[in-house]
């Protein structure tokens, strides 16, 4: 348990974030301000993948919006894991996570061109960012965390060298980079002995010392600030077109996607996901975080980029029948969305699942008809689509308000 306090000085002297003896946890504390703060920041790099996106809606664009969330997406991870152990109720730390901020302002503002000629910029943006959260986690948890540290710097590294190449070689770096991240918890758990002697399994015990309200709430905010940029998309696909009934009609189906989405994980999937996290053994919790919010949680953030893309490229042209790109860029944002969801329940055990992993293909699917209608059509298959799965799976379920469930096959 953190048991710091802030003398107003500016300097971290805590090391101990053991839980209290028992297992007791304490209340959940809330998301800071600040914490929103930098994940209103965060999201402007997904506002950035959606432009980088409906520029080139192609199979390579999309490809690479994947590697730049994918990478990006694990050092949010981090911070959050970070400010949930540690708030940032000093000087110091807010401090720093506000040039963390800068730093991610800096990559979001690469991104439109970062496979052309601002890849090294992005590098050195993300290079700060991996920068500022270890010494964030040095400062809290000591100096042996700094193998947090080393494979995400040296990702960051191949970023940047990415950067300066082109072509295979710039995707095999970034691939590259992936790959290190993915290493970084095995490197942090059994990598160079501990100046303090702790154990593998005393070190599993610390990371697993989260705040399940805390957790939960943080990442169900980053999603409602994500869909922000689904409704954000509305105004820009319609632009300065005269505002028939017709454009309200489409800009109400598309708001209509958002909602059915919100409706998907808001409405029973963050009370089930913190009774989760609670029932869950602390040498096992950060295990379950790392899938739950970082593996589970990709393709919905990504599925939402691609879906915002989508209706960019669309409202504008809601009587034409539109190109294999936007039509796509739409259904599979809501099947990558409602893929991860699925992923999501499965990984917290909670019930039921079957109706949203039969969801997913369905949406995909009506990227084939939806080609041969007006664009207005795809986006009211897609609305039927999701109204369909939330209405059967309502009369289907019956699940307990809070509690995990079973998950069934």
């Amino acid at each position: 348990m953190n048991t710091d306090t802030d003398t107003g000085t500016g300097t971290d002297t805590d090391t101990d974030t053991t839980p209290a003896p028992g297992g007791t946890e304490e209340p959940g504390h809330r998301v800071t301000s600040l914490e929103l703060f930098f994940d209103l920041v965060f999201v402007f790099t997904l506002t950035q993948l959606t432009v980088l996106l409906a520029h080139d809606l192609s199979f390579a664009t999309a490809a690479r919006v994947a590697l730049i969330l994918v990478v990006l997406f694990w050092m949010y991870g981090a911070y959050a894991y970070l400010t949930n152990q540690v708030p940032p109720d000093r000087p110091s730390r807010r401090l720093l996570l506000m040039l963390g901020m800068g730093a991610f302002l800096i990559c979001a503002l690469a991104i439109p061109r970062v496979f052309d000629d601002t890849g090294v910029v992005f590098g050195l943006g993300f290079l700060l960012v991996v920068i500022v959260h270890t010494a964030l986690y040095t400062r809290s948890h000591g100096w042996d965390s700094i193998w947090y540290g080393v494979p995400n710097a040296l990702a960051a590294l191949s970023v940047t060298a990415a950067g300066g190449s082109d072509g295979l070689t710039a995707d095999g770096l970034w691939l590259l980079a992936i790959a290190l991240q993915f290493v970084t918890p095995f490197v942090a758990e059994h990598g160079p002995g501990r100046r303090d002697g702790r154990s593998a399994a005393t070190l599993r015990v610390q990371l697993g010392t989260l705040d399940p309200a805390h957790f939960v709430e943080r990442h169900g905010l980053l999603l409602i600030i994500a869909f922000g940029e689904s409704v954000i998309s509305i105004g820009v696909g319609i632009g300065d077109l005269p505002l028939t009934p017709g454009l309200f009609g489409g800009a109400f189906l598309a708001l209509a996607l958002a909602v059915a989405l919100w409706w998907t994980y808001f409405v029973r999937d963050e009370e089930g996901a913190e009774a989760a996290f609670r029932a869950t053994p602390a040498p096992q919790r950060w295990r379950l975080a790392m899938n739950a919010y970082y593996y589970a949680f990709l393709p919905m953030l990504l599925g939402i980029a691609f879906l915002a893309a989508g209706v960019k490229k669309t409202l504008g042209h809601l009587t034409e029948h539109p190109h294999w790109g936007p039509a796509l860029a739409l259904a599979g944002g809501v099947a990558l969305f409602l893929a991860g969801d699925a992923a999501f329940r499965a990984t917290l055990n909670l019930h039921p699942i079957r109706y949203r992993a039969t969801a997913s293909p369905l949406a995909l699917l009506t990227s084939l008809p939806a080609t041969h209608l007006p664009a207005y059509a795809g986006l009211l298959l897609l609305v039927a689509v999701l109204t369909g799965m939330l209405a059967v799976e309502s009369r289907r379920s019956t699940p307990t308000p809070g509690a995990a469930q079973p998950a069934d096959a």
